[in-house]
């Protein structure tokens, strides 16, 4: 949602950089970059004037004109301010003294309220809790059965004694849950409340009946981030009309202008405290201002990334793996191995979005965008047709076997072929950073293979290298090395990259090739 925002902020930092000293017609130039690419964002204009005045404040005081590098001071102001539109430090939930803790979600028709009931229910039994999903949109026809389904299918409860579809009385079935779930030893209470196409009165009166008649130690107001300024009018009207305690943002994984989400908490004063970024119930996570910042500024969110890993992989299991890698050449690291790895990594969520979370990857966003994520299962495919001998020692693989594996899977035979040289290399790779030598293909790099040796053999080597003493073979030679310089300066730019615009045509390394397939 935040992408257009993040290239033009990009932009905008790139003329920075390379300048010694900021004079006042840069600070006012960037300024009004960012100025640009808030409103074309969608940010409120209240909201965009308070943050371009502090910028330039903060930009024309000492912390710049006195830093060493300028350009990275500002972009230091820039998120420090963004984290601070978007509510500053983290925001959790509030839970009762004496269970339940009961929270009430309240939002208009169409926000995404009754999913988002299961997904926050899943989210709290991952923290150890026991929620109960309550029924009290009666209104919207099969809602009460959807909120059903969507705790089923969360391993939570549900309580639902009204068949809804204009039947019913939420009021005394919000005040009976909690009842239900202290009877029944449900320790949180979520409470699903009707929403409307618009703001009116009988919206605002039922969900303040409710919130009387539960007394919610949260109200949380669901919004959808894809409807832009609206948004922030709605939560206005909600907040003055019921009252609510912190926002959850749906939809983030939408393509529309997300502005309206940077908005909200600073012009209602409510902090955002949880994000829905997809269709799953998983795709859902607490909301974290300095993390959301650092996504839109391009520096990947390393902590939410290393936060998953946590959650998916075991500590022993981590510590096994990398035993096998450091045995002699990896090759106690099998097949079964590298598929429990993939399968690991899958339950972490999209390959894309993984990849988005680390730093300096919004320079490749078109080429991590186009992924297929069904490359993964057909690899799994490919490795779970195979018998148990095969996947412990693939170099027993030939030709017929290969056609028998390829007939299991649905793939081609090139396919099986293509996927046992990668786990080769991906097999060399990995162990070789597991034994501390580092990446392949880069040597003399700390820490990224080769080594101090190696470099000294091929200085050496290169030193050696004599012109030739014949004048027609020296002539011949200069020829030759002036064509090959020419013939660099047509196909690549700087570093090996292809020439023409920076990023363009860009292609990983030839050992990510392999290993990614």
């Amino acid at each position: 949602m935040f992408d257009t925002l993040s290239d033009r902020l990009a932009a905008t930092f790139k003329n920075l950089r390379g300048k010694g000293r900021l004079s006042e017609a840069d600070i006012d130039a960037t300024a009004r970059e960012i100025r640009i690419a808030l409103l074309e964002a969608d940010v409120a204009l209240p909201v965009v004037r308070a943050f371009i005045k502090q910028i330039k404040e903060r930009a024309a005081g000492a912390e710049v004109s006195q830093a060493l590098n300028p350009a990275q001071q500002v972009i230091k102001i820039v998120n420090e301010e963004l984290i601070g539109i978007l509510g500053g430090e983290t925001r959790r939930l509030r839970f009762a003294k004496t269970a339940p803790t009961v929270i009430m979600l309240a939002g208009l028709q169409g926000a995404g309220k009754t999913t988002l009931a299961g997904k926050l229910g899943l989210w709290l039994k991952g923290q150890g809790h026991s929620p109960l999903l309550v029924a009290c949109d009666l209104q919207r026809p099969n809602a009460v059965n959807q909120l059903s389904v969507v705790a089923e299918r969360a391993g939570v409860g549900v309580y639902a004694p009204q068949p809804g579809n204009g039947v019913g009385d939420p009021v005394q079935v919000a005040k009976d849950s909690v009842e239900f779930a202290r009877t029944k030893q449900f320790d949180v209470v979520i409470v699903d409340t009707a929403g409307r196409l618009g703001i009116d009165q009988e919206l605002m009166r039922q969900a303040a009946d409710i919130r009387d008649a539960v007394s919610p130690d949260e109200v949380l107001f669901v919004v959808d981030a894809m409807i832009g300024q609206d948004a922030v009018n709605t939560a206005e009207a909600f907040r003055d009309g019921v009252g609510f305690d912190g926002v959850v943002l749906s939809k983030l994984d939408g393509d529309a202008r997300g502005g309206a989400a940077l908005s909200i908490a600073q012009v209602t004063g409510r902090q955002i405290m949880f994000a829905s970024n997809g269709e799953k119930l998983d795709d859902f996570d607490a909301f974290h201002p300095d993390r959301m910042a650092s996504r839109i500024l391009g520096m990947g969110d390393m902590l939410t990334l290393i936060e998953k890993a946590e959650q998916t992989f075991s500590q022993q299991e981590a510590e096994k793996m990398a035993s096998k890698l450091a045995s002699s050449k990896g090759k106690d690291f099998t097949l079964d191995d590298f598929l429990a790895q993939m399968e690991q990594v899958r339950k972490m969520g999209s390959i894309s979005k993984l990849l988005g979370m680390m730093p300096g990857m919004g320079q490749i966003k078109d080429q991590i965008n186009n992924i297929d994520e069904r490359d993964v299962d057909r690899t799994a495919a490919i490795i779970k047709s195979m018998t148990p001998a095969e996947r412990q020692e693939p170099t027993i693989i030939n030709g017929s076997r290969r056609a028998r594996i390829a007939k299991g899977s649905g793939v081609e035979v090139s396919a099986v072929k293509s996927l046992v040289e990668r786990f080769f290399e991906a097999r060399k790779m990995m162990s070789r950073m597991a034994q501390g030598g580092g990446m392949p293909g880069m040597p003399g790099l700390p820490g990224m293979g080769g080594g101090a040796g190696k470099q000294k053999k091929k200085q050496k080597q290169a030193k050696g290298k004599r012109r030739s003493g014949n004048p027609m073979k020296r002539k011949q030679e200069e020829l030759e090395a002036a064509t090959r310089r020419e013939q660099a300066g047509q196909d690549g730019g700087a570093f090996g990259l292809p020439g023409g615009q920076p990023g363009q045509n860009f292609e990983l390394p030839d050992e990510f090739k392999k290993f990614m397939g």
